[in-house]
């Protein structure tokens, strides 16, 4: 429909004698009132939009128009074009019939935290920049801390005072392991005697095969030889974790060949199939190489806030950092990972920037954190706000609630599968993902297998009533059927799987006739 293009007179709002004014005060109040009930009806509406939209790479610039608009427009044509070209080009994550990849959460408390720390527009390098976002985000970290039992060493404050330990807010679970892995490169140089980074050819990095792909990402960025890191084959015999014997074998190798063992990453909750490696005989095995070790649990570290699931995390005592994302599964909407470190000293030594106008009393005190000296950047947004607003609303009660109703929700599913002769489940199920297929059976062979759970998946996702991503497990291909979008009701597990039947009697009945 093309960019309005309006007259700057046209307005009286835009032309007064004041000037451009971009927070007016009735303006922010008019503006938010419109934007808060617009969301307000997206969530009651989403349910019934696809999931998936039809929509063709640069549709928007086709409706919106190539060029931006030399004047200015009233806010209500702004939404009513979002809601025209954006909203029906969006996959909808808070749909109750998203089950693809991990889930997206989001809470009103956080989806209000949010908008506040936009709204304040902190930028939050230094302590003193902002004490109230940098000491919130400290609360907040000691208080998550506190709801995976984690130990006081991983802590920013005890009851013994400032400890040595701490944490930070980061974007992603890729910024997580981008400076866990500097911090260890560095701590490597210096205990190899290494003159500056002449040692760095020499260091060698280690992961299972299913650790997420953002891993292998961050240790090219940290510049790590690519024919020093490690992917260690996993299988069935181990549910497809990270097996210790074999990692010990490997990191001997690595010695052997003069080589210095740097990092492992162990993962809880690998987002293939939900693998979990064993916290506490990794972090044994690199204690005899004086290893980095660093836990991802990204989605899963969140059901570790109950204490049924909390031995996932058994032996995190001996890591030496653990990143989880609250923004996967605990209702604290993007971007939310949280990063602690049992020692921050060694990570601000290879992160610290300390230029003259950032100087200050409270900086040079050491009674404070700066959290901009334990992430890649310096800028930062007040991210502490929305994750204490949803644990200070809900409290663990209401969070563990949550979490266990989804895997509730993912039992009932895995049964209907297993009761189902033509499917299989294809890894024993952790937590809320399904790994799920059609299995071979009379004259269908391993291929033709793979090609009916594509067709499955495809012809799903057309539908838009629900949206099914995929993986390969054991050269299988997989469905993935991930339970916990913040709307999603048993009604919704329920009505996904009668689609999955029915799919599936279509795909056969097509196979029957085509013999």
């Amino acid at each position: 429909m093309g960019s309005l293009d309006t007259n700057p007179t046209a307005f009286s709002a835009f032309g007064d004698e004041a000037g451009f004014q971009p927070l007016n005060a009735e303006d922010v109040r008019s503006y938010l009132h419109k934007t808060v009930d617009f969301i307000s009806d997206y969530y009651k509406s989403v349910e019934s939009m696809p999931v998936l939209p039809d929509v063709k790479p640069g549709y928007l610039q086709d409706e919106l128009g190539a060029a931006p608009p030399s004047y200015s427009a009233p806010f209500e044509v702004t939404m009513k074009e979002l809601k025209a070209s954006v909203v029906p080009g969006m996959t909808h994550w808070a749909s109750p019939n998203f089950f693809a990849f991990f889930p997206s959460t989001n809470s009103a408390a956080a989806i209000a935290g949010d908008l506040i720390a936009s709204a304040m527009n902190t930028v939050g390098f230094t302590w003193q920049a902002a004490p109230a976002a940098t000491e919130m985000e400290v609360l907040a970290l000691d208080w998550l801390a506190q709801l995976l039992r984690l130990p006081t060493s991983f802590m920013n404050r005890t009851s013994a005072g400032r400890g040595t330990g701490g944490g930070v807010i980061l974007g992603t679970t890729s910024e997580a392991m981008l400076v866990t892995l500097v911090a260890a490169r560095d701590a490597a140089l210096r205990r190899s005697g290494s003159d500056g980074v002449s040692g760095l050819p020499r260091l060698a990095v280690y992961a299972a095969d299913q650790t997420h792909s953002t891993f292998f990402k961050a240790c090219r960025l940290a510049g790590f030889d690519p024919a020093n890191i490690r992917s260690i084959p996993t299988g069935p015999e181990t549910d497809y974790a990270l097996d210790p014997a074999k990692l010990l074998q490997i990191m001997q190798a690595d010695i052997d060949a003069g080589l210095v063992p740097t990092y492992i990453c162990a993962t809880v909750g690998t987002t293939s199939s939900n693998a979990v490696d064993p916290v506490g005989a990794i972090a044994d095995v690199a204690a005899l190489f004086n290893a980095w070790v660093h836990v991802d649990a990204a989605y899963a570290g969140s059901a570790c806030i109950c204490p049924e699931f909390r031995h996932h995390l058994n032996g995190v005592e001996r890591v030496d950092s653990i990143s989880m994302s609250p923004h996967k599964w605990l209702l604290t909407c993007l971007d939310c990972t949280c990063l602690w470190v049992r020692d921050t000293n060694r990570l601000t030594d290879s992160l610290e920037t300390n230029p003259e106008y950032l100087k200050n009393n409270a900086s040079e005190s050491g009674t404070v954190t700066d959290l901009k000296d334990m992430q890649v950047g310096v800028g930062r947004r007040f991210r502490g706000l929305k994750l204490w607003m949803v644990m200070r609303t809900y409290g663990a009660t209401k969070l563990q609630e949550h979490i266990r109703s989804d895997i509730d929700m993912a039992k009932m599913f895995e049964e209907s599968v297993q009761a189902d002769d033509r499917f299989e489940v294809v890894v024993p199920r952790n937590f809320a993902l399904i790994c799920f297929r059609i299995k071979p059976r009379g004259a269908m062979m391993e291929g033709d297998a793979d090609e009916a759970n594509r067709d499955l998946m495809e012809r799903l996702n057309r539908t838009g009533k629900a949206y099914l991503a995929h993986t390969v497990v054991g050269g299988k291909f997989v469905l993935r059927f991930a339970v916990g979008s913040s709307l999603q009701e048993e009604r919704h597990v329920r009505s996904a799987w009668e689609l999955i039947k029915k799919t599936t009697a279509e795909i056969m009945k097509g196979q029957i006739d085509a013999e």
